[in-house]
């Protein structure tokens, strides 16, 4: 196998699923390598200045940036014109990873901040939710008939945090939510991005993902 670019990565984590989301679009192919956040590899480690994933070696850098690993595989390869949003998808974006993610956080790990209301934490996090759900009226996606970058950096937190309760997230007023993650959730390219790999050790033969 030829040396291409590694992507350290973890199924579940939401970063990474937008990492692979993106270079599976872009047909980019890379090496994957699945790691366990409980026990980090150190070849791993060596590589990620954060020891967090996705983390991408390229031939001269590292990106543990994910929304800059989608950045950067988009711009080799664009098929879909992921890319091509408007500057609205950037400021969506930027709330997700900021807010959003925070009260996201609160929420599915209230017992690791028992100094706030959780509640409040979930109300926070509605908001931004009911605010993409106007967005998405008549409208598979939220620029219209096609999906954009921040489509894909957004889904798989909608996706975390419809999972801490999905029978309350299915109840909520947000009909175009529910229809928008549920068509995310049933794609070819979320089974794709979503398959088990085995744990890397040293050694193993490199696993090829190209979408």
């Amino acid at each position: 196998m030829a040396d291409y670019p590694i992507l350290w990565t973890f199924r579940r984590c939401p970063y990474a699923i937008r990492a692979r989301l993106a270079l599976a679009s872009s047909q980019v192919t890379v090496e994957l390598r699945e790691i366990l956040l409980r026990d980090k590899p150190e070849a791993f480690l060596k590589t990620s200045p954060s020891g967090t994933v996705p983390a991408l070696r390229l031939p001269d850098k590292v990106i543990d940036e994910s929304l800059e690993i989608m950045i950067w595989a988009l711009q080799q390869n664009d098929p879909q014109r992921l890319l091509d949003m408007p500057q609205e998808g950037w400021d969506l974006i930027t709330a997700n990873d900021g807010p959003f993610k925070s009260a996201l956080d609160h929420t599915k790990y209230a017992t690791r901040h028992p100094d706030l209301d959780v509640n409040e934490e979930r109300r926070k996090a509605s908001s931004y939710l009911f605010d993409l759900n106007e967005r998405l009226t008549g409208r598979a996606w939220l620029f219209g008939d096609r999906p954009t970058l921040a489509d894909l950096a957004l889904l798989p937190f909608v996706r975390q945090f419809a999972h801490i309760d999905r029978t309350w997230f299915d109840a909520q007023k947000w009909p175009n939510l529910v229809a928008w993650l549920d068509q995310f959730l049933g794609s070819e390219e979320f089974f794709l991005v979503m398959n088990k790999y085995t744990i890397w050790s040293e050694g193993d033969a490199p696993i090829r993902f190209n979408g």
